[in-house]
């Protein structure tokens, strides 16, 4: 332990964990695993609620579930033979994670309840000191920043919402004990969240007015329930599971060229599109409402099997026309209609980290993260950032798929951080700081790649920051950024060598307490 003064000279003991990881979900689990089976055990993660799942299990709003197949969202190192659906439900995901944790113990390394409100780099220690909403504080040598991608609700800035009188949601924090049957609702918002929230209330409320901005490219999903019959046959003979596995990825991946390059593959996709919104809406002035003019792939591509037949029900009305404002007990739309609801859910979607940090983060010389990310987030691999010692990023700027599984991004950059934490533990009282060359020249090889992908053709995407820059995204093929995260080189590093500092790396004993 070392003493730690704080504004009002008052002494704590601050405990120095080797490695702090921070959050419980995918990134934050998947990582602790890989070091417990490497044979790093001195970590702590800290998960600000009091259950490890992360958006699995903040997400509980009707219809909740990922577009990806289940097989393919799971570790590769731990096959849930007992999928339920082809695309895993929001339960099935989070009893998942739960699994994880309780199978490879990691419960008792998790401080539940531990909410990061900031941290700072000390370049005399060598350490990160860690502030906590409770006011605790620790330190740690390395932090691995697990938070996701995805974790902020987004509302947007719309006049009167303050004054409405009626029940408001957000999709990212619904209230379970609010019951929406009978009601008149207003959904705003017509992304991943929507096609799924809307098809799962639409049969239980009086009328549900959608306010779409812009109309998303919608696919069939094509989800179906797994037997018991193939549940065991998984369970008795892996590989089946596993060659499964392989040829969704192989899928998924195929597709890529339609989403990324905008060619005659894409156009492809689009009339699969279009086939599909004519097969399923019969009304030509609904179905011109929900028919994008822009690329497929500019923004997300979005899977759903009900999503469609749910918007031709009688009690439903499509509102294209932008929300003007909102008053005590409606939505005023900019041609003049006024649409009574009891209730406002917002599928917005979250504030995605294009720019900006999530808490104040300081650096080195105490450079501010927020200042350095303010025109648009960038690191080396997604996963390490200059001048910002020993943090390493799990799914960080430019590693988020535009056609695959997320855990496949995950699991490559754990494969970086523990050579990196491996690296460090050789170099005792030593921290490592990317040289700020090498961040520069793969973030702009990164943006060269961008240019003329479907992603930059002009669309309004959450992917970009307002100047334009694609921050989000991967700009090609997982595999590559697989091999890309296989290569760990010390001398893209600055050794930083540090006296009177913590004690040696890995050699202490990492306290949750």
């Amino acid at each position: 332990m070392s003493n730690y003064k704080n504004k009002t000279n008052e002494t704590f003991n601050v405990v120095i964990d080797d490695v702090a990881i921070i959050g419980a979900g995918f990134g934050g689990l998947g990582v602790a695993i890989r070091m417990q089976q490497q044979g790093l055990n001195d970590f702590v993660i800290y998960e600000r609620a009091s259950d490890v799942g992360g958006v699995w299990r903040d997400n509980v709003y009707p219809g909740a579930a990922c577009d990806v197949p289940s097989h393919l969202y799971s570790f590769s190192f731990e096959p849930n033979p007992d999928w339920g659906r082809a695309f895993g439900p929001q339960e099935e995901i989070h009893r998942y994670l739960q699994h994880c944790a309780d199978k490879y113990k990691l419960r008792d390394k998790i401080r539940f309840n531990s909410s990061l409100s900031d941290m700072a780099f000390c370049e005399t220690s060598g350490v990160w000191n860690l502030n906590f909403d409770d006011g605790s504080q620790r330190q740690a040598r390395a932090v691995v920043m697990a938070i996701g991608a995805l974790n902020i609700p987004q509302y947007p800035e719309v006049s009167g919402i303050d004054d409405f009188t009626g029940k408001v949601m957000h999709t990212a924090e619904w209230d379970k004990n609010y019951s929406l049957d009978g009601k008149r609702v207003g959904v705003i918002g017509t992304g991943a969240s929507a096609i799924q929230v809307v098809p799962s209330i639409q049969a239980k409320v009086k009328s549900l007015s959608l306010f779409q901005r812009t109309p998303p490219w919608v696919m069939p999903k094509s989800d179906q329930s797994l037997s018991p019959a193939r549940q065991r046959l998984y369970r008795r003979w892996p590989i089946l599971q596993r060659a499964v596995r392989n040829f969704q990825y192989i899928m998924m991946e195929s597709v890529l060229p339609a989403f990324i390059w905008d060619s005659f593959l894409t156009r492809i996709g689009e009339s699969i599109g279009r086939r599909y919104l004519r097969k399923v809406v019969r009304d030509p002035i609904l179905r011109e409402k929900l028919s994008p003019k822009y690329s497929m792939g500019c923004k997300r591509v979005l899977l759903s099997d009900d999503y469609y037949p749910a918007l031709t029900r009688g009690n439903v009305n499509v509102c294209v026309e932008g929300i003007d404002k909102i008053d005590e007990t409606a939505i005023h739309t900019s041609d003049g209609q006024r649409h009574e609801v009891d209730a406002i859910v917002f599928a917005t979607g979250f504030k995605v980290p294009v720019s900006g940090a999530p808490i104040p983060i300081r650096g080195v010389g105490g450079r501010l993260l927020e200042k350095d990310w303010a025109i648009g987030s960038e690191a080396y691999k997604g996963v390490v950032v200059s001048g910002y010692p020993n943090m390493l990023y799990v799914m960080g700027p430019n590693t988020g798929p535009g056609n695959t599984s997320v855990i496949f991004y995950i699991e490559s950059q754990i494969t970086y951080i523990l050579k990196y934490l491996k690296a460090l533990r050789k170099n005792q009282n030593t921290y490592f700081d990317l040289k700020p060359m090498v961040q520069r020249e793969f973030n702009a090889d990164i943006q060269e790649r961008f240019k003329g992908t479907t992603w930059m053709s002009g669309c309004n995407s959450w992917y970009l920051t307002k100047d334009g820059k694609n921050t989000t995204l991967w700009p090609g093929f997982s595999w590559q950024y697989h091999f890309t995260t296989k290569h760990f080189s010390a001398a893209e590093y600055e050794f930083v060598s540090v006296k009177g500092g913590a004690e040696e790396f890995g050699n202490s004993v990492a306290t949750a307490s």
